[in-house]
C-alpha cells in the first residue's frame, strides 16, 4: 500500500512539473536579419527595431538576458516591429537602398565596424544602441544604452503606437507613469 501511494505521489509530481514547465515556456523575440526585415516591409509594412550590438559588449549581453526576455517586451516587440539583431562588427556585406555596406577590416585590437552600423548610428558608435525605422525603412530615432524592461517598454510604445507623430516624449512618458 505504501508503495502504491509513493508511486502515485511520484507520478503526480512528475505530471504537475510537466504541466508547469509547459505553461512557463519562455516566449522570445522573433529576431530576423536586416535583409529579411526590409524584404518583409515590401509586402507587410511594419516598423523595424534594430539592436546594434557587439560580441564584447557586456551591457548588450545584459539586455539579452533581462529586458529582451521580459514578457511584455517580447509581446509588444513581436506584435509591432520586425526585430533585428545586428552585430556592428559582422563581416557579411549588406545591400540596402542601392548601396553595398561592408566591414573593411580591423582597426586595432577590435574587429572593424560595419558600414551599415556606422550609417544607422550616424557615426555615434555606442553599444548597445537601438535604431527605430518606419515602414518605409527610414530612420526615426536612435536610443543608446542599456535599459530595464520598465524603462524600455514605454519607448517601444512611443514609437510602435505612432505617438511620436503627435506628442512629445515628455508628454507621452507622463501618461506611461500612471
Amino acid at each position: 500500500m505504501k508503495n502504491t501511494k509513493l508511486i502515485l505521489l511520484t507520478l503526480t509530481i512528475i505530471i504537475a512539473n510537466n504541466i508547469f514547465a509547459q505553461n512557463t515556456e519562455t516566449k522570445k523575440i522573433n529576431w530576423i536579419s536586416f535583409e529579411e526585415a526590409v524584404k518583409l516591409n515590401e509586402t507587410n509594412p511594419k516598423k523595424i527595431f534594430i539592436d546594434v550590438y557587439t560580441d564584447w559588449c557586456g551591457w548588450c549581453t545584459k539586455m539579452d538576458q533581462t529586458t529582451f526576455l521580459d514578457k511584455d517586451i517580447v509581446d509588444y516587440m513581436n506584435d509591432n516591429f520586425y526585430a533585428v539583431k545586428f552585430n556592428a562588427e559582422q563581416t557579411e556585406p549588406i545591400e540596402f537602398m542601392g548601396n553595398t555596406f561592408v566591414n573593411k577590416g580591423s582597426n586595432g585590437p577590435r574587429k572593424g565596424t560595419h558600414e551599415l552600423a556606422q550609417a544607422l548610428l550616424q557615426g555615434k558608435m555606442s553599444y548597445p544602441s537601438y535604431v527605430f525605422m518606419n515602414e518605409n525603412n527610414q530612420l526615426l530615432t536612435i536610443v543608446p544604452g542599456y535599459a530595464e524592461a520598465k524603462e524600455f517598454l514605454p519607448i517601444l510604445k512611443f514609437i510602435g503606437s505612432n505617438a511620436y507623430l503627435t506628442t512629445t516624449w515628455e508628454e507621452f512618458s507622463k501618461t506611461q507613469a500612471q
